[in-house]
């Protein structure tokens, strides 16, 4: 900022970063990004990833060059840069309070399995995460989000995992947002804070994302299914928007998400009465892909499938999923472009040389995610 880093006219041949003490020069290395302290624009601990090579010169100028103030070196006191590596990316927590995380991969098949000594890398793994407050029945407190928003957040920029699957309980997917944690709150507090925004970060995951529902998926467990990319769902799910009851309205897409999936007078009807739907409703509307048969287990199908969509060319899936979602928010000649412009930028990729390779040679592809 302007107010940290001004221009001058000496030291232009590394970053400075200049404390109440001493500056020192830093060298950045090719990949970089820069932790902004408390009170510098940026939330605690928030790191600001910036790839070094790509900053431009005149940026790197500006972090070269000393503090002036009013013509003079700034001797006031500033809280200073490190410098972090974006190698060391984030991982998952030894245990989360609220939920349990694993990363799952198919069965090593002969044919498909590198090679002792072999470089290439694993991939095509499915990350299993599992809402775990059953005496709340799976109620989303702010703790749970936050475990949730970080573990998938970790899956989603994992290399090896190429799709992700949610699920909760056989009792419960998830009841709904916890009351108890919202009663008492006024409406300064949720306007304020942004209530339920940080919950859109789910919808934001580039990597598809499957439910497996069983029991009571709803109000904002039934939104948080919606922002998954395909619901599948046991026998004995149940979904509905029932905030009408609380004197409130859905806060997390309810609204705006199931109108989409069921259209506009079956969501009307869900909203206005507080009406609960049960799984063969569900699919019959469109609001689930398929409801699993009564002797199968939902979350070992889902993973099933997830896996299957893990083993294709993850570019491509994640193109799927960008060009699918744009239409809800394009229209039909919008979106037929970008669509198109999409399939046009695959051919850019290895994958594609590849999957066609593959099909014309008759065989199966070895996708690189390329």
């Amino acid at each position: 900022p302007s107010s940290i880093l001004s221009r001058s006219r000496q030291n232009a041949n590394a970053p400075v970063v200049r404390s109440s003490s001493s500056a020192h020069r830093i060298r950045s290395s090719p990949k970089a990004s820069f932790h902004l302290p408390p009170g510098v624009g940026q939330p605690h601990n928030q790191t600001l990833n910036t790839n070094a090579t790509m900053l431009s010169s005149a940026a790197l100028r500006a972090f070269s060059r000393p503090l002036v103030s009013a013509g003079k070196p700034s001797s006031s006191p500033l809280l200073p840069l490190r410098l972090l590596s974006t190698d060391a990316t984030s991982s998952l927590r030894d245990s989360y309070e609220h939920i349990l995380v694993e990363r799952r991969f198919p069965p090593e098949k002969e044919e498909g399995s590198p090679q002792e000594g072999s470089q290439r890398r694993r991939r095509g793994g499915v990350g299993l995460v599992t809402l775990n407050r059953p005496r709340a029945l799976n109620a989303l407190c702010d703790g749970l989000f936050d475990d949730l928003r970080h573990a998938t957040k970790v899956l989603d920029d994992d290399d090896e995992v190429g799709c992700l699957v949610l699920t909760g309980s056989e009792k419960a997917f998830a009841a709904g947002a916890d009351i108890s944690e919202m009663s008492g709150r006024d409406f300064a507090t949720a306007y304020r804070t942004n209530m339920f925004e940080g919950w859109a970060d789910i919808a934001s995951l580039r990597k598809p994302v499957l439910a497996a529902v069983s029991g009571y998926a709803l109000g904002g467990g039934c939104e948080l299914a919606m922002m998954c990319d395909v619901i599948y769902a046991s026998p004995t799910a149940k979904f509905g928007q029932p905030e009408i009851n609380l004197g409130v309205i859905p806060g997390a897409g309810g609204t705006q998400r199931l109108i989409r999936a069921v259209g506009k007078s079956k969501a009307m009807e869900m909203v206005l009465t507080g009406n609960i739907i049960d799984a063969q409703r569900a699919e019959r509307d469109g609001l689930v892909a398929k409801v699993v048969g009564e002797e199968e287990d939902v979350v070992e199908e889902t993973v099933k499938v997830g896996f299957v969509v893990a083993s294709k060319s993850l570019v491509a899936s994640q193109m799927a999923k960008e060009a699918v979602n744009a239409a809800d928010e394009m229209t039909l000649r919008e979106g037929l472009n970008f669509e198109r412009r999409l399939f046009h930028s695959l051919f850019a990729t290895d994958d594609q040389k590849e999957g066609m390779a593959a099909f014309l040679e008759k065989r199966k592809p070895n996708f690189t995610d390329s």
